[in-house]
């Protein structure tokens, strides 16, 4: 009973600092979709975010019953923390799943929507840089083309209509003067955009998927140990059901 009050205990202040580290994931995963909104056609992707900030709140009040259990021992607190590490595991275990059905079908997407910016984008050289997703996106992630400068090189040999120049949105900050030409590659972005966005999506689910998983760990081992503190004090009868 000792050992089940110190790990509850510890277990409640570990709940608090999780629940910072879980709505810092919840929150990336949905500003990443949404900042990228145009790549995919689904609107639901952002659901395991917002699921991963529901445990977040959830973690709160669990963290302060499971410590308060381990202090001073009350039937209804057990119950009701009984019932919030149910919750929080259910939802743990909901976003994890979605993630790694996410993981396999956005790296499709991605690859197919970034190609389709790159080959359905206008431009023309020493133009500014415009206004467009894919110059948007060009510029926020430092990058060029979809996986290199080389794809504007392809568009263009595969096209009249394009020039044998890349957009402007692909120039270094500090090359002021550049305006895209072939010559100059050193005064372009190396990476192509399709990698850094594969990079960001990554990083977000994984952060998220991990901390979900080790959560429904430790909610499983708080629910074993206010199991232990419930044995040791019985129901005297049914009503509290």
């Amino acid at each position: 009973r000792s050992f089940a009050q110190s790990l509850l205990r510890f277990l409640g202040f570990i709940f608090w600092g999780a629940a910072a580290a879980q709505a810092f994931g919840g929150v990336l995963v949905i500003l990443v979709f949404k900042n990228h909104s145009y790549l995919f056609q689904e609107s639901y992707l952002s659901l395991s975010g917002w699921l991963a900030l529901a445990s977040a709140l959830i973690l709160l009040p669990t963290g302060v019953l499971a410590v308060s259990n381990s202090v001073k021992c009350s039937r209804n607190k057990q119950g009701t923390l009984m019932y919030l590490l149910l919750v929080l595991l259910c939802l743990e275990m909901s976003s994890a799943a979605l993630i790694r059905s996410y993981r396999i079908r956005t790296a499709s997407q991605l690859e197919s929507a970034v190609g389709y910016l790159v080959h359905q984008h206008n431009w023309t050289c020493s133009q500014d840089p415009g206004s467009s997703a894919l110059d948007v996106m060009q510029r926020e992630l430092s990058c060029c083309g979809m996986h290199n400068y080389t794809d504007w090189i392809k568009v263009s040999s595969s096209s009249r209509y394009h020039p044998a120049c890349v957009p402007k949105s692909c120039c270094k900050e500090k090359h002021s003067h550049c305006r895209g030409d072939l010559g100059h590659v050193e005064q372009l972005f190396e990476e192509g955009c399709l990698k850094k966005l594969k990079d960001q999506l990554c990083f977000a689910m994984t952060y998220v998927l991990w901390c979900c998983t080790l959560l429904g760990v430790l909610a499983l081992l708080a629910g074993i140990s206010n199991g232990i503190l419930m044995r040791h004090q019985p129901f005297r009868d049914l009503s509290i059901l």
